[in-house]
């Protein structure tokens, strides 16, 4: 048997019958008072693409809050280089899509490079 997952105490299918309002009223204040602005225009052309049951969406607007109506979608972030697919689920209501986009890589030093001075390519032993 699989395992339940809740929301702020709330179940998937209770969480998609909550209004805009409702919903909001569980957030964090920030994420409130963004819901409470409403949506940019380019946010809203995303919203009705998601709405009319498109899958696959890419946008470039990393600031919207996740609400219930993208729960199960795969949406395409914008990283700054490529669209990420995102699977939106119950845990990330509430968030924003841009924090699991990443737009910044790990850094990994290595040797140095090709055409490097002498001096650069002597490492300490420390």
């Amino acid at each position: 048997m699989a395992k339940e997952v809740y929301w702020k105490g709330n179940t998937e299918e209770q969480v998609k019958e909550l209004d805009l309002k409702a919903f909001g009223a569980l957030l964090p204040a920030r994420r409130r008072r963004s819901l409470e602005r409403g949506f940019t225009d380019a946010q809203k052309r995303f919203l009705a693409r998601i709405d009319a049951g498109e899958n696959n969406v890419k946008t470039h607007c990393r600031n919207l809050v996740i609400i219930p109506s993208m729960l199960g979608k795969t949406v395409r972030v914008y990283n700054g280089k490529d669209f990420v697919p995102v699977i939106i689920t119950l845990e990330m209501l509430g968030h924003v899509i841009g924090e699991f986009a990443h737009s910044r890589k790990l850094v990994k030093h290595s040797s140095a490079g090709v055409g490097a001075t002498r001096s650069s390519k002597a490492v300490s032993a420390r």
